[in-house]
């Protein structure tokens, strides 16, 4: 059973890109090169969770989300959400879209990306995440919701 204090922390985290879904301002040109980048940053730092390996995921998160969860708070949360969801069997990009304004977060470049995902206890899953390109040019993540 995941906690309610666990939940609303994801919902800080996450709040940008799930109100993305209906009120996002994208370029309308999109940007190829940028969601490219954005879902190999995202594979790599799901597979990071996939281990259990959360410490690891939250340095390489972006800014934005370091001020709003601490390392340790991650770790702990994440491991009592995703470990009894058990292995990933499968995984799949079915949504990516860049976008540049985002309610509830700064101005910058967002690639909003949707995974359907099968896990041993949880077949069907949809994680949510949301790099970003932080201040120093890199992309990296601030935002994931698994629902």
């Amino acid at each position: 059973m995941v906690s309610k204090k666990y939940l609303y922390i994801i919902f800080i985290l996450t709040l940008f890109v799930l109100s993305a879904c209906g009120k996002k301002e994208s370029s309308g040109k999109g940007n190829p090169e940028a969601e490219k980048v954005a879902v190999e940053v995202a594979d790599k730092w799901l597979a990071l969770n996939d281990k259990g390996q959360y410490a690891d995921g939250w340095d390489q998160t972006a800014e934005l989300f370091k001020k709003a969860v601490e390392k340790e708070t991650w770790d702990k949360q994440l491991t009592a959400v995703r470990g009894p969801l058990g292995k990933m069997i499968s995984r799949e990009v079915v949504k990516k879209e860049y976008m540049t304004s985002v309610p509830g977060a700064p101005d910058g470049e967002y690639v909003f990306i949707q995974y359907k995902t099968s896990f041993e206890n949880k077949m069907n899953a949809i994680e949510t995440i949301t790099p970003m390109k932080d201040k120093d040019g890199q992309w990296r993540i601030s935002g994931y919701f698994i629902k």
